[in-house]
């Protein structure tokens, strides 16, 4: 009897011993805490702030840009005939986003003295671009160089003078014009979306 007493007695202990090395950690301690996890977010600045500024118009424009069907690329309401409306001579959409894209490249430029391509053409992009593929490369390339551009302002070289044409301005004034003249088209791109029946992406209602 005192034998077997014996023998359940250990079989006890190590049942009890398996069981607490088997017994898994606390949360608190088998992983770091979120914020542990977290890196610290470094402070936002004049250039990080901008360049937010320009994602966002980025965003809706080129959007817009690719939703336009190619064989739609050359519209304008001058072809709608709208009675009491005066569009002669307003450019295609195509032309719209190759304008933005070049007065990007106009606007964006003198922020850091990079001579802007060739292909601008005084602000109408090139003339024999034609292709919507074409089109939004051109466009999309325009506001990497725009990135790459208010990457370089600082709070010391923010509003000294720098030379825009045959005047004076800012690299502050360039750095947001260029997102405000964006969207004066963008307004311009999305009226022609919705002539064609189609919504612009960023006004489309997003599911759940």
């Amino acid at each position: 009897m005192k034998a077997s007493a014996t023998v359940l007695f250990i079989a006890a202990i190590t049942l009890s011993s398996t069981a607490i090395a088997q017994t898994p950690k606390s949360s608190a301690s088998a992983a770091p805490s979120a914020s542990a996890q977290q890196s610290p977010q470094p402070p936002p600045t004049v250039s990080s702030a901008i360049d937010r500024e320009i994602s966002i118009v980025e965003k809706e424009v080129v959007d817009a840009a690719e939703a336009m069907p190619e064989e739609k690329y050359n519209f304008t309401p001058e072809s709608l005939n709208i009675a009491g409306s005066d569009y002669k001579g307003v450019r295609t959409f195509g032309e719209q986003v190759k304008h933005i894209a070049a007065s990007n490249y106009l606007i964006w430029s003198p922020i850091t003295g990079e001579k802007p391509p060739e292909t601008v053409n005084e602000g109408k992009g090139p003339d024999t671009m034609k292709a919507k593929a074409d089109i939004v490369k051109f466009l999309k390339e325009s506001f990497a160089f725009g990135h790459k551009a208010v990457a370089t302002l600082t709070t010391s070289n923010l509003v000294e003078p720098i030379a825009f044409g045959k005047n004076k301005t800012t690299r502050l004034f360039l750095s947001t014009f260029a997102a405000a003249h964006c969207l004066d088209h963008y307004g311009q791109m999305a009226e022609y979306l919705r002539m064609n029946g189609i919504i612009p992406p960023a006004s489309q209602k997003k599911s759940d």
